[in-house]
């Protein structure tokens, strides 16, 4: 008997077990009744509790963070157009008179320095004939007292005057170790409209080089850039000059261009190479760039390979009196090295390799030229731009 009660007991257990979650899982599906949960409810704080959902609601907390902390460093710049009349014929109302002009919202910026230095690209203000303004987030405004032009890079510094320490100032990341895939966050004023415009994305490629610009009518420039940074997050007209930025809000680099009939493709400057720009200026009170003078195209690997050529960069003209025509460098040349070290896109390509010597720096040209590679020798001068 008592052998009988020892088996008995466990298999009552069992049965009153199966009987609970059985009535249980009936209860839930005809009631949506959970009589467990009253007792060890699944998530008592109320957070997500799935990998997925914890990772979103990291995100999104990330991204507020930055958007509220970043913003105020983030500044719209605006131009002042002549105001001109034009007569418009209306099919419905004949001849009207319509003024343009004035101010517009054109691109972005942002803060570096407390004492009211600004960040933007030079394209953004490259007509010198226009008068340029600075729009912070609380809707100061700010006149530009002078502007600083990168002769190197599209990366301009903007002059306000600004009470001592009245500004906050971005914080600048590091550029050099960056990863495709690393999630970023761009600020700006989208379409020289929406002001302070947020958006997410990833690095979608890094050593790109592109020919920078803008469809808009008051900027008008346009130049080769090697070694930039490529996004998906929406760059549109108007963000550029603005900050592209790592997860914990510290600018990487800077939105410079779009790639037109193109979705979702965008690119930003290395920050090490605005870095670099700002402490020269905080020296010398200018930028003072090493000057080689060609103009060229870079040659990949695989091009270099399908047209049976070197890998290099291309030369298609040249600056007279530069340094390059002073070392003999001919049109139709393929420069293979400079100062040594490789001439290649995933380096740079040439013009980071020229931005790594100084003026004054005397430096060795190997050239290939019709079958044949020639070393020459140069002194680099200082761009006269």
């Amino acid at each position: 008997m008592n052998n009988f009660r020892k088996f008995l007991i466990p298999v009552a257990i069992v049965v009153v077990f199966l009987v609970a979650m059985t009535g249980g899982a009936i209860a839930d599906r005809l009631f949506g009744i959970r009589p467990l949960d009253q007792f060890f409810p699944p998530n008592p704080s109320g957070e997500a509790t799935s990998i997925t959902e914890r990772k979103i609601v990291r995100e999104e907390s990330a991204v507020i963070d930055i958007a509220e902390r970043v913003s105020p460093n983030v500044v719209t710049i605006s131009v002042e157009e002549p105001k001109r009349r034009s007569l418009e014929f209306d099919p419905f109302g004949g001849l009207s008179l319509r003024e343009q002009g004035g101010e517009q919202d054109l691109a972005t910026g942002f803060i570096v320095g407390s004492d009211g230095l600004i960040v933007t690209n030079k394209h953004v203000v490259g007509n010198t004939a226009l008068k340029y303004k600075v729009i912070t987030k609380d809707s100061k405004e700010y006149a530009v007292k002078n502007i600083y032009r990168d002769p190197s890079n599209d990366l301009a510094l903007l002059k306000i005057d600004a009470p001592a320490g009245g500004l906050s100032t971005i914080e600048l990341g590091d550029s050099d170790n960056l990863k495709v895939g690393q999630f970023v966050v761009a600020i700006g004023t989208a379409l020289g409209e929406f002001r302070h415009t947020v958006t997410t994305g990833v690095i979608s490629g890094l050593g790109r080089g592109i020919t920078a610009g803008s469809g808009n009518p008051f900027e008008g420039y346009a130049e080769r850039l090697d070694n930039v940074i490529q996004t998906d997050a929406a760059i549109n007209p108007g963000n550029s000059g603005g900050p592209l930025l790592d997860s914990s809000g510290s600018v990487i680099g800077v939105n410079v261009a779009v790639a037109q009939g193109a979705q979702n493709i965008g690119f930003a400057l290395p920050v090490n190479i605005l870095k670099s720009s700002i402490d020269q200026f905080r020296q010398t009170g200018e930028f003072v760039r090493p000057f080689l003078g060609v103009q060229y195209q870079m040659i990949s690997r695989e091009a270099a390979i399908a047209n049976e050529i070197p890998e290099g960069a291309y030369v298609g003209d040249i600056v007279k009196g530069s340094a390059a025509a002073n070392a003999g460098v001919k049109v139709g040349d393929v420069i293979l090295k400079l100062g040594g070290e490789k001439v290649t896109d995933s380096n740079g390509g040439l013009a980071a390799l020229v931005n790594k010597h100084k003026v004054g720096d005397k430096i060795q040209i190997e050239v290939w030229r019709d079958g044949e590679t020639l070393t020459l020798t140069t002194t680099l001068t200082q761009s006269q731009e």
